[in-house]
């Protein structure tokens, strides 16, 4: 009965065999990304192309310690998306963690907060690096 049926298993562990070095070599040279995180086409709360971008003093710390500079903070605000699971709501108002890659290949999430026609950007996070800051909460 074995026999029988040998072509097909053949067949079917070819092709999973197939499969995994497609899967392998296809996301060797790719940036890993979460499907969990997705940009509306619509519907944001806030601009991403506001009339200005403020930076808190715990970002400035944060971008320091991180070696994360202003251009690379705008990238992620203009292509990054929205980790819905992570925005959080108090009462100074909502805050929207936006993730990317930077030009110096740095994953990187920027939580920001829109003020009026503002956005303000309460804090800097590597993701991929835990670097360490002394950054005092004033």
């Amino acid at each position: 009965m074995i026999k029988k049926y040998a072509h097909f298993i053949l067949i079917i562990t070819a092709g999973l065999l197939l499969w995994c070095i497609y899967n392998y070599r296809s996301g060797s040279n790719s940036k890993p990304s979460s499907p969990r995180i997705h940009t509306p086409a619509n519907g944001e709360d806030f601009n991403r192309h506001a009339a200005r971008i403020i930076y808190t003093k715990h970002a400035r710390c944060r971008m320091g310690c991180r070696h994360i500079d202003e251009s690379e903070v705008m990238e992620v605000i203009e292509k990054g998306s929205i980790n819905y699971t992570k925005i959080e709501q108090d009462d100074r108002g909502k805050t929207y963690p936006l993730e990317g890659w930077t030009h110096d290949e740095q994953h990187v999430r920027i939580v920001v907060a829109p003020k009026n026609e503002n956005l303000v950007v309460v804090t800097v996070i590597d993701l991929d690096k835990d670097w360490y800051c002394d950054c005092k909460q004033n």
